[in-house]
């Protein structure tokens, strides 16, 4: 017999049992003496039988809730992208039975703490989650794992004790590839600027990363020898805090997040030109810039996708019961002002 084509009631009269007793044993429900369950399984595993599980959820009409636990989007064209995904998937999954409950925090940890109990008290079936701030993270989902449910991660990932999936890219290679493009075509002394341009929040696990692997690329390369670094961090609320003097004598300025747009409209409006600016994401401002060649390099993290897998891996996970072995790991996309295609071009 073929697998997959064996029957509830023809796994019943192989193993002498009722088929409610081998539906039963499938759906994990009821007693069940171990006999019967070792005869039934024994056959299962000889004919390959697949419980049509979408086929199951349908006739029951089963819901599927997922909490979504992400920062406010607001104006923030990134997290706004993120939205665009997460909602997507959600109008094609619905179906299905997938249904999403949103909670949002505001870009401070404050609103995070007061955030969690929410989320945790939220019955569903599993999270998506956004661990924006490192130790208040940890702290959640050391709290999250005791409702035992699936968790998956875009954005940054974090190292937590609870098991969970992770959607995004792999911050510390992005940062390495920014000190590749850096190091390009540079033959004489050069000094490099790492503007941190922050809220008014510390510098996040995935942020932190970047930089790290920023130098690492030249630790790893010791026969580059002609770089002078220096770190600047600036507020967003304190942008007027910049000036010209910070830029002299500067070749190139890795910003490591989305806000390299701030540095390269400062340059514009000053007139500094001949200065190389690697940044992150496809915002409209960092393309303005991209376009008039004040942005040279920006790498691009896929918000949109990251949000749609989020949702598609929790529908995959709990509606139809697959197993994952590894991480979706974005691939580190370079955009130059040569090779970007707006979307309604496409």
């Amino acid at each position: 017999m073929k697998e997959g084509i064996i029957t509830i009631k023809k796994i019943a009269e192989l193993a002498n049992v009722s088929t409610g007793t081998v539906d039963r044993i499938i759906h994990k429900r009821g007693q069940v003496s171990q006999e019967n369950i070792d005869k039934v399984n024994a056959i299962i595993d000889q004919y390959g039988f697949k419980r049509n599980i979408f086929a199951s959820n349908l006739a029951a009409k089963k819901k599927f809730k997922f909490a979504v636990f992400l920062p406010k989007f607001k104006e923030i064209e990134y997290w706004k992208s993120q939205i665009i995904g997460i909602k997507k998937a959600e109008e094609e999954f619905k179906k299905f039975g997938i249904e999403l409950e949103y909670f949002y925090y505001d870009f401070d940890p404050v609103s995070f703490k007061n955030t969690i109990s929410k989320v945790i008290d939220f019955e569903c079936n599993g999270l998506l989650f956004a661990p924006i701030f490192h130790k208040e993270s940890i702290a959640f989902l050391d709290l999250y794992a005791k409702k035992q449910l699936p968790v998956v991660m875009i954005d940054s990932d974090i190292q937590s004790r609870i098991p969970h999936f992770y959607i995004g890219q792999d911050a510390f290679k992005s940062g390495y590839l920014a000190g590749r493009l850096i190091s390009f075509a540079v033959k004489d002394q050069r000094k490099v600027l790492i503007i941190k341009i922050t809220r008014d929040i510390e510098s996040t696990s995935v942020y932190l990363q970047r930089i790290k692997g920023f130098y690492s690329y030249f630790e790893e390369n010791p026969s580059i020898t002609n770089f002078k670094f220096s770190e600047v961090n600036v507020k967003e609320s304190d942008i007027d805090s910049l000036h010209v003097d910070m830029f002299a004598d500067t070749s190139s300025i890795f910003i490591p997040n989305s806000r390299a747009y701030i540095i390269a409209r400062f340059l514009e409006e000053h007139h500094i030109k001949g200065i190389r600016i690697i940044g992150y994401d496809l915002l409209e401002d960092n393309i303005q810039h991209l376009n008039s060649g004040s942005i040279d390099f920006l790498i691009n993290q896929k918000p949109e996708e990251q949000g749609y897998l989020a949702v598609q891996y929790l529908y995959k996970k709990v509606v139809l019961q697959e197993d994952f072995t590894s991480n979706i790991i974005i691939p580190l996309e370079i955009i130059v002002k040569e090779n970007y295609i707006r979307p309604d071009n496409k």
